[in-house]
């Protein structure tokens, strides 16, 4: 990867101040990008990013959102535009399984909540972001899917499963629509990733155990690996990667 290819980009990351947000932020600080982080609750981490960006001589800055809401997604745009004054790459992590529930516990309420948080706030920043990217010759976005959105995930996740599987979808179209404009979109799809609050609250330790058992390279993922892919698809410019999702998985899956 052409790590000079980042320096002086302007990047905006979607909960980008926990768990692999935040692996994904440091990674863009570290080569040279200026960086607006989204928060929603990891307020001191989102800090911490943007004093160690301003400390290397870049611009960063951290806003707070619910991104379920059209209107903290559209100032949260603009608060990134005013501040770093354009914008090259759109970095859409935000989501949650909130909670597992089998579809005979399911109720309109939660069922919304779910696809709202990981489905409604992708599009309301998108859509705010996309003429942005536009006036770059060559701009990208980079959707987080995720495992669950291939293969169904576990019992409990059916509608984290089906938001998720819905970005794949979400990606291919935004990239037949966005090409024109020169902004390319992807999205990575990670599988057992370990050490972060999702699987800390979501996972139990056997379970992961046992997944980890039938993962072919005989490791669960961290932060990182996400992390490394995602700025090679942001990073390649003037590539011909685009509606494409790569997987990191340790080879659990692949089609």
């Amino acid at each position: 990867m052409n790590s000079n290819k980042l320096t002086g980009k302007n990047v905006l990351i979607t909960a980008g101040a926990q768990g692999i947000g935040e692996a994904i932020t440091k990674h863009f600080i570290d080569r040279g990008a200026h960086v607006a982080i989204h928060y929603f609750s990891s307020a001191d981490t989102a800090n911490q990013l943007v004093a160690y960006a301003i400390s290397k001589g870049q611009k960063a800055l951290a806003i707070a959102g619910d991104l379920t809401k059209e209107a903290d997604a559209t100032t949260l745009v603009e608060k990134t535009i005013e501040a770093l004054g354009g914008l090259d790459i759109l970095i859409n992590n935000a989501g949650s399984l909130v909670a597992r529930r089998m579809l005979s516990e399911m109720d309109a309420e939660f069922w919304h909540k779910v696809m709202d948080i990981n489905m409604t706030s992708m599009m309301f920043v998108t859509r705010t972001a996309a003429p942005h990217l536009a006036k770059n010759k060559n701009s990208s976005i980079v959707n987080l899917a995720s495992l669950a959105g291939r293969k169904g995930g576990h019992p409990g996740s059916l509608v984290y499963s089906t938001s998720k599987g819905a970005i794949l979808t979400f990606t291919r179209a935004l990239s037949a629509e966005l090409g024109p404009q020169g902004t390319r979109v992807n999205a990575v799809a990670p599988g057992l990733i370990l050490g972060t609050s999702f699987h800390n609250t979501h996972t139990t330790k056997e379970s992961a155990a046992a997944t980890t058992a039938g993962i072919p390279i005989q490791r669960a993922g961290n932060a990182d690996d996400v992390a490394r892919a995602v700025l090679y698809l942001a990073s390649e410019y003037d590539g011909f990667i685009t509606g494409a999702t790569l997987d990191i998985n340790g080879g659990v899956y692949n089609m």
